[in-house]
């Protein structure tokens, strides 16, 4: 690895997600492989909340800091207790320490963003599902706790990279408020839009709230509004330096009409002179590897990099075996699956959303189903319930039977299980900004079907997996009877395509290789930082 021509010795992340503590998506996988990639060149610290699902004891932490942060309602100054909880792990080679922020607010809270089914029982206003009620305040106590924790510890790290809208106010604040402003005025400050699409911005409408508990200047709100919001991404593309995790994501949200669906914010810095840069995320091939069956949970070990592919099937005819006996403790299993593991088995794991695609699979399924009788469906998530009851409505047609299982829920083993039995992976997202899942498919040997859009560019058709341009169930099903007629004819191919996606993620996307451009993205933060003062 180069090193980078300003030298980075203090890294800061700060995140609502991160892999093994607290996690809703791909942000998760990012923060900690990240971290974990920078902490052999710098000292890197990691600050999440701690919500109520979390043990700080039983993960290893110990209480570390106490103070209370300024969090002021409109016409009422208050202050809220935070107490901080730390791990820490020093090496020959790294350095890592993880900092946990523990208050009411989030000790309240059962999920990362959303109610769930238990806190809908106690409270029917805190419908499943539905986001946070304070789900704005919970974002600037985590940034004003992380700047707080900063200047207790008397550390003013080279960068802080603030991950998505839940902390990309950050830059904003300790560029702008009294008390942060001098501290920090030699910090590089990155924020990374890992979702740009409309309602992941965590804008706010009530603009004297935003500015009374931010603390930031009535000029800074006023002049950061999206459709009338205060938008978190708008206030810190003049202090920070804005990426994506994808270079085609970048360019969609500055040059096509995909922008739309971000309500035109690429289209937006752009016209002010912010040109969103993209960085593909990477992925840690050994966390995702079936050669090591019990590290990762599945019955047998493989390597499709060999074309050693016993354990795999001996993983499928494990699975649905744990299906037909209703084994699955997590999950709620809709539908059931043939025992005949000669079958192709298409797979899914996902938020059942319009943005993941996933209504344009129950599109192709009702035409595919009843056309071909020669393969499987097995599908993991939750999400829309009108999407949802498609599904278990497929599941449950008598025509089906055999055919088509739902499991309602998730677990993260479970998904490890299924990446090992499935022979294909769909990724129909309307858009998709990195995409992590295609990588974890192709390192348990599932080729992926991805709809060409985004991150998913890096899928190479007929090489790494199957791609199709139109958003559309019929292009959907029609991509599948493509895999499915290489799957009966060309079995020698899907193993060549198996070897290649492996070697491609191997030589390309591995974070070794992604994080240096990360470190060229921090020290062009600094020297920013540097000609502001």
């Amino acid at each position: 690895m180069k090193k980078t021509a300003t030298p980075i010795t203090s890294i800061w992340l700060i995140t609502r997600e991160y892999d093994g503590l607290a996690g809703a998506g791909g942000v998760k996988d990012v923060c900690r492989q990240l971290a974990q990639a920078l902490s052999r060149t710098a000292r890197v610290s990691v600050c999440l909340p701690l919500y109520g699902f979390m043990n700080p004891q039983t993960l290893g932490f110990h209480l570390s800091d106490q103070f209370q942060v300024d969090m002021n309602y409109v016409g009422e100054e208050r202050r809220e207790d935070v107490r901080i909880w730390s791990k820490q792990t020093t090496t020959e080679t790294h350095s890592l320490t993880l900092y946990l922020v523990d208050s009411p607010r989030y000790q309240e809270k059962k999920s990362v963003y959303t109610y769930t089914l238990e806190e809908e029982a106690e409270d029917p206003t805190h419908v499943q599902g539905s986001g946070h009620y304070d789900y704005f305040a919970m974002n600037i106590l985590l940034q004003k706790s992380a700047v707080n924790l900063m200047l207790s510890l008397n550390e003013s790290p080279d960068v802080i990279h603030c991950h998505d809208g839940h902390t990309a106010l950050l830059p904003a604040m300790v560029r702008e408020n009294e008390g942060y402003r001098h501290f920090f005025c030699k910090t590089g400050l990155v924020v990374t839009i890992h979702n740009a699409g409309k309602g992941y911005h965590q804008e706010i409408a009530d603009l004297p709230f935003a500015k009374s508990i931010t603390g930031l200047p009535g000029n800074i709100i006023a002049k950061n509004l999206l459709d009338g919001r205060f938008d978190p991404f708008m206030a810190a593309a003049p202090y920070a330096i804005l990426n994506t995790v994808s270079e085609n994501y970048a360019r969609e949200l500055r040059e096509t009409d995909d922008d739309e669906l971000t309500d035109w914010l690429g289209h937006l810095l752009a016209s002010r002179g912010v040109l969103l840069s993209g960085i593909t995320n990477g992925i840690n091939p050994d966390d995702f590897n079936p050669s090591r069956p019990e590290k990762m949970g599945i019955a047998a070990g493989y390597s499709p990099e060999k074309g050693d592919l016993k354990g795999k099937e001996a993983c499928k005819r494990d699975l649905i075996r744990a299906i037909s006996r209703k084994e699955l403790s997590n999950v709620l299993i809709h539908g059931s699956l043939s025992s005949n593991t000669d079958l192709p088995l298409f797979t899914l794991i996902g938020r059942f959303d319009p943005q993941k695609g996933v209504d344009k699979l129950v599109g192709a399924l009702e035409t595919l189903l009843p056309m071909d009788s020669g393969f499987q469906v097995l599908i993991l998530g939750t999400g829309s319930k009108e999407i949802e009851e498609g599904l278990i409505r497929l599941s449950g047609l008598k025509a089906n039977k055999g055919r088509i299982c739902v499991l309602l829920g998730y677990d993260p083993i479970l998904a490890n299980r299924i990446y090992a039995g499935g022979d294909f992976f769909l990724i129909p997202s309307r858009y998709e900004p990195c995409g992590l899942t295609d990588y974890m498919a192709q390192l348990f040997g599932s080729i992926p079907i991805v709809h060409y859009i985004g991150g998913l560019v890096k899928v190479i058709d007929s090489q790494t997996g199957f791609i199709y341009h139109d958003h559309s169930s019929a292009a959907l099903m029609g991509t599948m009877q493509r895999a499915l007629k290489v799957y009966r004819q060309k079995p020698s191919q899907i193993k060549q395509m198996q070897r290649t996606a492996i070697k491609t993620i191997k030589e390309q996307y591995t974070w070794d290789k992604i994080v240096q451009r990360y470190l060229d993205l921090y020290a062009a933060a600094i020297k920013q930082s540097k000609i502001k003062i």
